[in-house]
C-alpha cells in the first residue's frame, strides 16, 4: 500500500466513523468531520498532510510518480 492510497483509506474511514458516530451518539461528532474536510483541503494547495508524515514514519511508500527522487532518476 502507497501513502497516498493510505491516506485515503484514513480519510475514509475518519468521514465515515465520524458520520456515524454523529448519527448514533451525538452531532458534535461531525466536528471530526470537518476537521478531516478542511485538512484534505489544504492540503491540495500546501502538497503538506500531518497524516502522510505519520504514513511515511510506518513505513509505507510513495507510489513511483509521486516521488520526486525516483521521477528524477528515471528521466536522467
Amino acid at each position: 500500500m502507497t501513502i497516498e492510497r493510505g491516506l485515503r483509506l484514513m480519510a475514509g474511514v475518519v468521514v465515515t466513523a465520524s458520520a456515524i458516530l454523529a448519527w448514533i451518539h451525538s452531532p458534535y461528532w461531525l466536528i471530526l468531520t470537518i476537521f478531516a474536510g478542511l485538512n484534505l483541503f489544504q492540503s491540495a494547495f500546501t502538497n503538506w498532510c500531518p497524516a502522510m508524515w505519520i504514513l511515511s514514519k510506518l513505513g509505507l511508500q510513495p507510489c513511483c510518480s509521486c516521488d520526486p527522487q525516483k521521477t528524477s532518476q528515471a528521466t536522467g
